[in-house]
């Protein structure tokens, strides 16, 4: 599996897929080789099948989870193997659409408040405020505050591409109090030992955290701080395209799925049964 493994990072890498999706090929196509306690490519397109079918029915995998294995497998079989689709099919799978879960305001400020210590509000903040995955919350350093444009410098973000996000003015005090107390170097929220930045795992636990600690039953995750923060803007008047570069969407299409979050025009709404002459006895 080494060479193998070796062969599907590289193929990764020339398409600049992310670090965290080449983990996750990597892991769906290890799982299957011991699943089978085989390797890879020794197995048919039956033993393919048949662990999808254990992850489906067994495991009961997430429809997200089972994509993802599907992508990993898909990738491997056809990019690293060269095999091509008749031998692999993989049916395709319909992937959900959830809507995020947005906070309301005053869920935010009640969230940011419940952070322990300056550090963790902060983190808090600066997700909300910027609207940033929390890939690339984590890997902010100091240099890409930039207080004279008022701007955050996103870089590598999805799809390895850089932005400019979003600087509060509220965000820009705190993190002159944050930096007096902490002087962090290069990273703006480094780890424990200073030597990289803070996890995903601890950014995910310091959101939890909190949202435990403020009550709130809402949330899938930091995530859905990046969710009000697209919410928000559109509440306030701000428009899609400008939202779209915010965000760092590629396509306005993943920036419209807001619109069906914004409440306004289903408060202004009316039922078309209350606008009928009914007179019921």
């Amino acid at each position: 599996m080494g060479v193998l493994r070796d062969r599907m990072i590289e193929e990764m890498k020339l398409r600049n897929f992310s670090p965290a999706t080449q983990e996750s090929y990597v892991y769906a196509v290890s799982r299957l080789a011991k699943y089978h306690h085989k390797s890879p490519d020794q197995l048919r397109k039956e033993d393919i099948r048949a662990f999808l079918v254990h992850l489906t029915v067994e495991r009961k995998l997430s429809p997200n989870s089972l994509t993802g294995y599907c992508c990993g497998l898909r990738f491997f079989y056809n990019e690293t193997l060269g095999w091509d689709e008749n031998k692999l099919f993989i049916p395709p799978r319909k992937k959900p659409s959830p809507l995020p879960e947005v906070f309301s305001p005053e869920e935010v400020v009640h969230l940011i408040k419940a952070g322990r210590g300056l550090k963790q509000r902060v983190l808090l903040m600066t997700a909300y405020s910027a609207g940033l995955r929390v890939r690339e919350l984590v890997n902010l350093k100091i240099e890409d505050i930039d207080a004279a444009r008022m701007t955050l410098r996103v870089q590598r973000g999805k799809g390895g591409k850089d932005r400019y996000a979003i600087l509060s003015q509220n965000l820009l005090v705190e993190l002159r109090q944050y930096w007096k107390r902490y002087r962090p170097a290069i990273w703006l929220f480094p780890n424990r030992a200073k030597n990289g930045p803070l996890s995903r795992g601890e950014a995910w636990h310091i959101f939890n955290s909190a949202k435990r600690r403020a009550g709130l039953k809402k949330g899938r995750g930091i995530h859905s701080l990046r969710a009000s923060f697209a919410t928000h803007l559109l509440e306030a008047g701000v428009d899609l395209r400008s939202i779209q570069f915010l965000m760092g969407h590629t396509s306005l299409l993943s920036t419209q799925r807001y619109l069906r979050l914004r409440p306004q025009n289903v408060d202004s709404a009316v039922s078309p049964l209350d606008r009928l002459p009914l007179q019921m006895a």
